[in-house]
């Protein structure tokens, strides 16, 4: 694997893979299944979702901490927090809003940082199913 960033946007935190865009096409013209793809950047993208709720600030009503969830795309696992009805408050909580004296607590970031062994042995075996579904072979 090339190595992964984490890009913060918004309300919610999206752990990319370096080249996922150009994999995501090499196998789509390979004909490889990419539900494949979006089944295991969920499993990824899950494996973040414990620890972000319980770093999450527990508040008066929990809120917060309950609204974590995975999400994926063929091209992405995503790990969302808040709502912007009962919950608008993730984004200033997890980045901060110094205009508003609120201090960052990256719960969602912190999370991801810790589990990033596990999710990125994840993303080895999903590489490595993809690229064996490629040449017909099987993986490890």
């Amino acid at each position: 694997m090339a190595g992964t960033t984490i890009t913060a946007s918004g309300a919610k935190t999206t752990i990319t893979v370096k080249g996922a865009d150009n994999l995501a096409r090499t196998l789509k013209k390979a004909g490889a299944d990419m539900k494949d793809l979006r089944k295991g950047n969920k499993q990824a993208a899950q494996v973040v979702v414990g620890p972000a709720r319980t770093l999450a600030p527990k508040g008066k009503t929990g809120r917060l901490s309950k609204s974590v969830r995975a999400g994926a795309t063929a091209k992405a696992g995503v790990i969302r927090a808040g709502n912007n009805k009962t919950v608008p408050y993730a984004g200033p909580i997890e980045y901060g809003w110094p205009g508003h004296n609120i201090e960052a607590q990256p719960f969602v970031r912190t999370a991801a940082k810790q589990t990033e062994p596990q999710w990125t042995q994840i993303y080895k075996k999903i590489m490595d199913d993809a690229i064996a579904q490629v040449y017909g072979t099987t993986s490890k």
